[in-house]
């Protein structure tokens, strides 16, 4: 993708943003389309309760894809967060279960260790050279293990500090508006999406980022610490991570050591679908969130349509694909 170099900045040029606009509408009418469909097929899908249910099962899985999105754009991968965000819930229940420490100091400590995850795996990729998929393997091997061993290969479970669970399951808006339950986990996503948003659109490293995946080594010859960027990028990605990790481990009032395994290909499938293209320099944190929505939704309605899951694995695997063709398709008539 071609970029410009304005006032030493390098930035993507105006088509991308159109290319983003008409990818993220694509997205939205579909999302749209299967609403519809569903809608239409079953009585039970469009109701109060089943719409907050795909709210809050789009809530842990679009947090983790935010991170995933700085990630693909820079042309990257990560096939980590799921672990991760597995390690980051365990340390939380270590520091508030275990060791008695404050819900906060909890908080954050799994933030922490979802940020250090990030941190390393930007490490070995921008100044070891290891390719993307390796290093992150490898990370999501290794943050498997870590949270068995922690755990002691056994769930920690929050029972005696019961408002933990209110960070995800808690309603600040049914207390304002009775009867409107969204979950707090839902606010925490938007509100995520929101700094996602600022970031990718309004700060350096959100231009960095587009700068590098169109073309990493024009942006090394501007005179940019390309290694360093990088290594901040993924470090954002782990950091949203470890977000995950607080969400599910308050959803679930435990931290279950076992849990993450396959999390990573849901965050990516977000992301592709919401139009962030693989080859890099190009996607949206609205785009994504879009993404996370069609991936539960479907989901959602497949499983009210009493469609196995075997089958359901499928059609979001054929939907991937098809994303992926799209894009493909579309960078080659530009």
């Amino acid at each position: 993708m071609a970029t410009i170099e304005t006032a030493g900045r390098i930035e993507p040029r105006r088509s991308i943003f159109r290319s983003n606009a008409t990818q993220t509408l694509l997205a939205f009418a579909g999302l749209i389309g299967i609403f519809i469909v569903f809608s239409l097929a079953s009585p039970n899908f469009f109701t109060f309760e089943n719409i907050i249910g795909i709210l809050l099962a789009t809530a842990v899985n679009g947090v983790l894809a935010l991170g995933v999105t700085f990630i693909i754009i820079t042309a990257g991968i990560d096939l980590s967060v799921g672990t991760v965000m597995t390690l980051s819930a365990v340390m939380t229940g270590v520091f508030i279960t275990n060791w008695g420490m404050p819900i906060p100091l909890g908080v954050l400590a799994g933030l922490l260790t979802g940020t250090t995850a990030g941190l390393v795996n930007g490490l070995v990729i921008s100044r070891m050279k290891v390719p993307p998929f390796i290093a992150t393997l490898g990370m999501m091997m290794i943050a498997r293990g870590l949270s068995l061993v922690i755990s002691g290969v056994k769930p920690i479970y929050f029972n005696d500090t019961p408002i933990f669970r209110q960070i995800a399951m808690g309603s600040m808006v049914g207390s304002v508006i009775p009867g409107f339950n969204i979950p707090n986990a839902v606010l925490i996503l938007f509100s995520a999406a929101l700094v996602a948003a600022f970031i990718l659109s309004k700060t350096v490293l959100g231009r960095y980022t587009v700068a590098i995946g169109s073309n990493e080594e024009a942006t090394r010859l501007s005179g940019v610490n390309v290694a360093n960027w990088k290594t901040a990028i993924y470090a954002l990605g782990g950091a949203f991570s470890g977000l995950a990790g607080v969400l599910i481990a308050s959803r679930l009032n435990s931290a279950q050591p076992a849990l993450g395994a396959g999390y990573e290909l849901d965050a990516i499938a977000a992301v592709v679908i919401g139009g962030t293209s693989l080859s890099g320099g190009e996607g949206t944190i609205l785009g994504t969130i879009i993404g996370a929505f069609i991936i539960s939704t479907l989901t959602n309605g497949l499983r009210i349509l009493s469609v196995p899951q075997e089958w359901q694995m499928v059609v979001t695997g054929a939907i991937v694909i098809l994303a992926v063709y799209l894009d493909i398709i579309r960078r080659g008539r530009k």
